[in-house]
């Protein structure tokens, strides 16, 4: 390939030239060394941050207006998603590594399949086994059970919300990104704080629970809020129900493998 010649589309260009005039690449791509490393890492992290800040503080500050806006199209200054929810994930297995030994769920899966409502069924040894592997998978694969349940939650909202705003499916899987986003930020300070304050990872699960209706009731602005809430409470419920099952599911399947 002669030193004219695009890297990218072939092209023959002229010498001198930067970009090539046919695909508006970069004709002549760096060599890869550890000024071009830097210079990426640099790049990457200051995008990430820019964009980053700024949805992480409107999702707290004003949340459902934030999701408007990028339903709408406003997303330059925004962070993607998909990107936000991985790196709050990431945080709070983070913090759970350091204030929790690893353990960011708690009991959730033993209340999620009944058995802290049932005596009988928590004492049983297989039960317990059971909880326990899948409560220290959850934790180990916490982005991916993330991403697993994701489609779940949104179905519910979506369910909940039919006829209301006029979203689509894959609509309600970036409202409930943002949504689960929002959730993990809590999770995080309840974790924190669950050091000094007992109880806080339940009243950071109250508080998310209490953003994210705030959230709805923002983004559907003009629609009565009360509705909004019980739609809110009302797809919250059949996520609920349908983790329940899958958990329940999840643990007889253990126990029937093992």
């Amino acid at each position: 390939m002669s030193d004219t010649q695009c890297m990218e589309c072939g092209h023959a260009g002229e010498p001198g030239h930067m970009f090539c005039p046919a695909c508006g690449r970069q004709a002549r791509a760096p060599r890869i060394d550890w000024h071009y490393l830097a210079e990426q890492v640099r790049h990457g992290i200051l995008n990430l941050e820019r964009g980053f800040l700024y949805s992480l503080c409107n999702l707290l500050l004003r949340p459902g207006r934030l999701i408007r806006d990028y339903i709408d199209g406003q997303r330059a200054r925004q962070v993607k998603p998909l990107t936000l929810l991985l790196v709050t994930a990431a945080a709070v297995v983070l913090v759970g590594r350091l204030v929790a030994d690893g353990d960011v769920i708690g009991s959730t899966i033993s209340a999620g399949a009944g058995l802290a409502g049932n005596p009988e069924l928590a004492g049983s040894p297989a039960a317990q086994e059971a909880t326990r592997t899948l409560e220290s998978w959850v934790n180990r694969n916490f982005a991916l059970v993330t991403l697993l349940l994701l489609p779940l939650e949104a179905a519910g909202l979506r369910l909940a919300f039919r006829g209301v705003g006029g979203l689509n499916y894959p609509e309600w899987l970036v409202v409930t990104a943002f949504l689960s986003a929002q959730g993990f930020v809590f999770m995080a300070a309840g974790l924190l704080l669950q050091r000094w304050i007992p109880g806080a990872t339940a009243w950071a699960v109250y508080a998310a629970m209490a953003c994210l209706l705030f959230s709805l009731a923002q983004f559907f602005a003009g629609y009565p809020w009360w509705k909004t809430v019980l739609r809110g409470l009302l797809g919250l419920l059949l996520y609920a129900v349908v983790q329940s099952l899958a958990t329940a599911a999840a643990l007889a399947l253990y126990d029937a493998v093992r």
